[in-house]
């Protein structure tokens, strides 16, 4: 929220409520939908599909495509809301913008937006008019464009949608016989009809890591550094602090507010970095709460959530500290589920400083994060063993009945 707001907070459900509309309501929605609402803000969730997540603990919903320009103003006339915070990168950005020269407060702005739901402009705009360490990369439209720029940067590549979320369309070509069929994957998975597709040299890291960083009223703060691993493009674990050398650190730092900088607005921002060979290299941004970021709900004091409600109303940032290390994992299925059932909550959560999120989602495809668990423990070794070892206790099944 920009300062014009001040810190008023009017009363939910009443005239002068302070009315939070969020686009996309997946789990990281639903814990800013209720880190919002312990601010006393009026929420409202709108998705692609029924019964998502925030919907289920906002105040009200709406189902639209939001990529349909006409929807998204109806259902922003409709709600006059103080903030628009856009969850998820298929939306009419074009509109965003048009309605934020409107007077409507876009978090972080629509032109970031705009930008971070496209892996062309952000990287182009990290490399270029920024001018942070990223890895070779291209981009192609069609086939012919694609195969020279793997010749061109050399195998092994990795090759994804410009647009697309979750890792959805990302895969790895280590041998030529795998460019086809990385190309038809990137195609399939992309969120846009673009067809455009990155080539980016597959940088083997020592490690990889998020940094998230709050752009507030009173500057920029960074949290302590997460960890985390990945599948296919996808969050499987992550923990913090990841360990780095203070040199990678302020690097890292440094590189963050340059970009955050460019892009501009309140909020959080999940920055991805590699490390390779003590280097540190910008991967990816987010202008949101990020997936790796979910360990927060148990290691920092204020999760990112509350962080990133704080900046957008102009709320104050304290100092950022890990207070114990944490650890979180991903309850991942690996088949088609209509009606969800989980069994094994309850074991895992005899187990010593673990708790569990299960999002809630009505229905699972193969690949599809269904919850996470989330652990603390006097080492981060520890914390990592409890939240896979939680995970490993849950089963996730078709309920018949």
């Amino acid at each position: 929220m920009s300062p014009a707001h001040g810190n008023r907070l009017g009363t939910p459900e009443s005239p002068n409520a302070t009315t939070l509309l969020l686009l996309g309501s997946g789990e990281l929605g639903k814990e800013v939908v209720l880190a919002a609402q312990r601010l006393g803000i009026e929420t409202v969730a709108v998705d692609r599909y029924e019964h998502a997540p925030a919907m289920q603990v906002a105040h009200r919903d709406y189902i639209i495509d939001m990529t349909d320009a006409t929807a998204l103003r109806e259902v922003v006339q409709q709600e006059d809301p103080t903030i628009i915070i856009p969850e998820i990168e298929a939306i009419a950005t074009d509109e965003l913008k048009r309605l934020e020269t409107q007077g409507y407060d876009v978090v972080p702005t629509a032109q970031a937006t705009r930008l971070t739901m496209d892996r062309e402009w952000i990287r182009e705009f990290a490399a270029e008019e920024v001018g942070v360490t990223t890895s070779e990369y291209a981009f192609a439209d069609n086939y012919d464009t694609y195969r020279k720029a793997v010749e061109d940067i050399g195998i092994p590549v990795v090759v994804k949608p410009t647009m697309s979320s979750s890792g959805k369309g990302q895969s790895i070509v280590r041998e030529s016989a795998e460019i086809n069929g990385a190309w038809e994957t990137a195609r399939a998975g992309s969120r846009s009809d673009t067809g455009r597709v990155i080539i980016e040299e597959l940088v083997e890291f020592d490690s990889e890591f998020t940094l998230l960083t709050v752009r507030h009223a009173d500057g920029t703060t960074f949290c302590p550094p997460v960890g985390h691993t990945q599948q296919d493009g996808d969050y499987r674990t992550s923990w913090q602090p990841h360990s780095l050398t203070t040199e990678q650190r302020t690097t890292a730092q440094q590189m963050a507010q340059k970009v955050t900088d460019g892009l501009g607005g309140y909020g959080i921002f999940g920055v991805e970095f590699f490390v390779q060979d003590g280097t540190v290299i910008f991967s990816e941004l987010s202008p949101r709460p990020h997936d790796t970021g979910l360990v927060t709900l148990s290691s920092q004091r204020l999760s990112q959530f509350d962080l990133h409600l704080r900046a957008i109303l102009g709320l104050p940032i304290p100092d950022i500290d890990v207070e114990r290390p944490g650890a979180s994992a991903a309850l991942v299925v690996d088949e088609p589920l209509t009606r969800p059932a989980f069994t094994g909550v309850d074991e895992a959560l005899s187990m010593s400083d673990v708790d569990i999120r299960l999002f809630g989602k009505p229905e699972a495809y193969p690949g599809r994060r269904m919850g996470a668990a989330v652990a603390t423990a006097i080492d981060i070794e520890t914390a990592q063993e409890r939240a896979s070892e939680a995970v490993d206790c849950i089963h996730v099944s078709d309920d018949k009945t």
